[in-house]
């Protein structure tokens, strides 16, 4: 019997699973809601509790990704590695000086002096490592957005995995904040770290930090 062939599909799923994986924070409080707790308005211990479950499940999903991206498609996201010629330093300082100064104008300050102007110091870092891990998950849909489209349109030139973040992303802050302006802030973003990652070589070593950097920052 033949070997599976791999389609776009099979890496559109695993993009698709790693945007599900998001509701995974949304299950905990349904289920934090069912305990009596306000979700609404947590105390400092609960939000650090919270905080902490949902990155450990987020983190465990994203690998449980990465693994079924293996099983299917036999391509390992760790595998390619590639050196960044200097321009690509250029381009990737671009997308954080253009990410800041959209962020400014997003929260009217600096987002992260805002956030830690707004917590206290421990609030803070656990929100943080909770980034971290919706940073890691953002990467995911990103990557396998990618080769999906690479896939069908035989194309390597277009950040297509940050088009796919971009519209799912952003379709999804229009429905949860009620703001059209915030989408398209989302969805521009989402466009920016897709392109960042084209600017790796599309090497998830270096992708990874990078896109999460540009995700908290």
């Amino acid at each position: 019997m033949g070997k599976k062939k791999v389609t776009g599909f099979d890496f559109l799923w695993c993009a698709l699973y790693a945007c599900a994986a998001f509701s995974i924070e949304l299950l905990l409080q349904f289920v934090e809601g069912k305990m009596g707790i306000d979700v609404s308005n947590y105390s400092s211990s609960q939000n650090i509790i919270h905080w902490v479950i949902t990155t450990a499940l987020w983190i465990i999903a994203g690998f449980i990704v990465i693994y079924i991206g293996k099983k299917t498609t036999d391509f390992d996201i760790w595998e390619h590695r590639e050196k960044i010629k200097g321009w690509q330093y250029i381009a990737l300082l671009v997308c954080f000086v253009v990410n800041i100064i959209a962020k400014y104008l997003d929260w009217n300050g600096f987002k992260v002096l805002i956030e830690w102007n707004s917590k206290e110091p421990l609030l803070f870092v656990f929100q943080y490592i909770y980034y971290l891990a919706e940073g890691f998950l953002i990467s995911l849909v990103i990557v396998y957005g990618q080769k999906a489209f690479e896939k069908w349109f035989k194309s390597d030139k277009i950040p297509y995995g940050g088009i796919v973040l971009g519209l799912i992303w952003g379709l999804f802050h229009i429905l949860t904040k009620g703001s059209v302006l915030v989408g398209i802030f989302s969805a521009v973003a989402g466009f920016l770290f897709g392109t960042a990652y084209l600017f790796t070589n599309k090497d998830y070593r270096k992708a990874l930090p990078i896109i999460t950097l540009l995700f908290i920052s």
